[in-house]
């Protein structure tokens, strides 16, 4: 029968010495958190009985942070799991323990929008929001630094000088990786429609300027109409669309660069078959009704954030910011966007 592991045990394997093992299991005395955690580590690899106490203790001395997060639409799926996702990755977090207050925004007015952030802002050490640019939501983010509560823009940046960073993708690169997908497979001559939520969203505006850079280069024989503004609204993209599939006989393809999917996908299946097959779409991010669309093979293409990944570096810069909070410095944190096709999702 082994021997059950010792204190001196313990201490020989985490390289401390006893005097530390036992402030550490009496709870008495100061003890560095990464001497804490060394010591657990080494209690797990040992087995030594009171792994629970070196546990409590080092909960105890974690860092405590209450981060808020402004989101858009609760009634949108994509968001919620936006929301989801925040949660898991605060749960997630081992060094530090972070309460994650997530709120939605219905009404998508920039006052609202730089109401609803200051009250968040109020409650919260830190704040993440997703907004379109506007001058009042920027004085916020500068009121809400005055007093040390660093703000985050997160998948589409903001303009306001004070805030504390950004988290999202490489919308130039995204914007010319779907032109390339919709020219690659569209050789005949026609029209493209591109989607957007409205024209300050700045993840938006540049993922449609890159897309009309590629098709210049490369695409002349396709028409890129006018960015159409849904408004994040389904129905409005759903009108649009369905007036495009009675009126033209040239529409080749859609990029769906903001909302609106699932009145896209709509108007697609209520369209003749004829019609359809000729229309190739190309959208971002995937919630359920873009997983759908992609297996009926009405959605050739959707350019993803990667929601664990993204959410993950959404806290650490959150954190980095709180603790560079006098630094002039915006972060900036570019994660890879992934592609998902038919045959992928």
């Amino acid at each position: 029968m082994m021997k059950r592991p010792t204190i001196a045990d313990l201490a020989q394997a985490s390289g401390v010495s006893i005097a530390t093992v036992n402030r550490i299991l009496g709870g008495t005395g100061a003890v560095r958190a990464e001497t804490i955690e060394r010591v657990q580590n080494a209690a797990e690899e040992i087995g030594f009985y009171g792994r629970g106490v070196i546990e409590d203790r080092r909960q105890r001395l974690l860092p405590n942070y209450r981060f808020g997060f402004l989101l858009q639409q609760s009634s949108r799926e994509l968001y919620r799991l936006f929301g989801s996702k925040i949660t898991e990755a605060a749960a997630r977090r081992q060094h530090e323990k972070v309460v994650a207050v997530v709120d939605f925004v219905d009404v998508l007015e920039p006052q609202n929008i730089a109401d609803r952030l200051e009250a968040l802002g109020k409650r919260c050490d830190a704040v993440a929001v997703i907004a379109g640019d506007h001058p009042l939501i920027g004085q916020t983010i500068q009121s809400l630094k005055e007093r040390g509560k660093p703000v985050v823009a997160y998948i589409t940046d903001q303009s306001a000088r004070d805030r504390a960073g950004f988290v999202g993708t490489d919308n130039w690169k995204l914007g010319r990786t779907a032109a390339w997908f919709l020219a690659q497979t569209t050789p005949m001559p026609g029209r493209i429609a591109v989607f957007i939520g409205n024209h300050r969203y700045q993840c938006q505006d540049v993922s449609d300027a890159s897309f009309r850079s590629y098709m210049r280069e490369h695409a002349p024989h396709l028409q890129v109409d006018d960015s159409r503004p849904t408004h994040e609204e389904p129905q409005e993209a759903y009108r649009i669309v369905s007036q495009l599939l009675s009126e033209l006989d040239d529409l080749r393809g859609i990029f769906i660069v903001g909302g609106g999917i699932s009145g896209v996908l709509r108007a697609l299946r209520e369209a003749p078959v004829e019609k359809r097959d000729k229309v190739r779409v190309v959208c971002r991010d995937i919630g359920p009704e873009t997983r759908k669309g992609l297996t009926e093979g009405l959605i050739m293409a959707a350019l993803c954030h990667p929601l664990d990944q993204i959410s993950d570096e959404l806290i650490a810069t959150m954190i980095a910011a709180l603790e560079h909070r006098d630094s002039t410095t915006i972060l900036q944190r570019v994660v890879p966007f992934e592609t998902i096709t038919p045959e992928s999702v």
